[in-house]
């Protein structure tokens, strides 16, 4: 095994291991984004405290849910920590603006990248670590004569805050500009490029990467506001 730990540990293995967990999680967002729409149902909460307990019940989530949190410390620590710093070790000296042809948000992933991982460290800790957290003294409803934790209640209470909604929202501005520079890049990282495709790949990572986060943000404006 040890060609698969010097491929891992090459530089562009790394590279790999970003632009793998990064496509990951761009599915991940896909998911989460669709449970999370249920916030918008008029029905007290009950869809998605509904959709809430089935993410943390059935075995085959269960089980998806530690790749998750994998990918997600794989894409954070290689990407922020190891190829940045590998990165900055290899130019000391930054471009001089005038003579460098990239983009800003390629220039700034790693500033991105730490505020979407503060982002990710908040909401886990806000909603996810008190929601399996059997002494957080969660409040509780009932659906159908069965008792379930009221992760709804949660959320309303959160997004009744201005200066919450508002940070969420900024988060989300973070993950789209984030994403408009991974979502290609992660396909060029893997190889997947040809002329007939990669455009298609471009616009759509385009199209991705402000519509998943816009219809995020949506969310706690909505509920804010009614």
């Amino acid at each position: 095994m040890s060609w698969l730990s010097k491929s891992l540990n090459s530089s562009l293995g790394k590279k790999l291991i970003v632009a793998a967990t990064g496509l990951f999680l761009c599915t991940f967002l896909v998911v989460h984004l669709v449970g999370n729409l249920q916030l918008l149902k008029n029905d007290n909460g009950e869809a998605f405290n509904l959709y809430a307990k089935f993410m943390t019940s059935n075995p085959l989530i269960k089980t998806t849910s530690y790749l998750l949190y994998t990918s997600i410390i794989l894409h954070a620590v290689y990407g922020l920590f190891v190829l940045g710093a590998q990165n900055k070790k290899a130019r000391p000296v930054a471009y001089h603006t005038s003579n460098n042809s990239s983009t800003w948000t390629s220039r700034s992933m790693g500033i991105l990248g730490t505020v979407v991982l503060a982002f990710i460290i908040g909401h886990m800790a806000d909603f996810w670590w008190e929601y399996h957290n059997p002494g957080a003294g969660f409040p509780k409803t009932i659906i159908d004569g069965v008792e379930y934790k009221d992760l709804y209640m949660e959320v309303k209470e959160a997004f009744e805050q201005l200066w919450l909604v508002v940070l969420y929202v900024i988060s989300m501005g973070a993950i789209a500009l984030h994403l408009s520079h991974g979502f290609a890049s992660g396909f060029q990282t893997l190889g997947l490029n040809h002329p007939k495709y990669t455009p298609f790949i471009k616009t759509f990572g385009a199209v991705f990467a402000y519509a998943i986060p816009a219809a995020f943000a949506v969310i706690p404006v909505w509920m804010f506001l009614n």
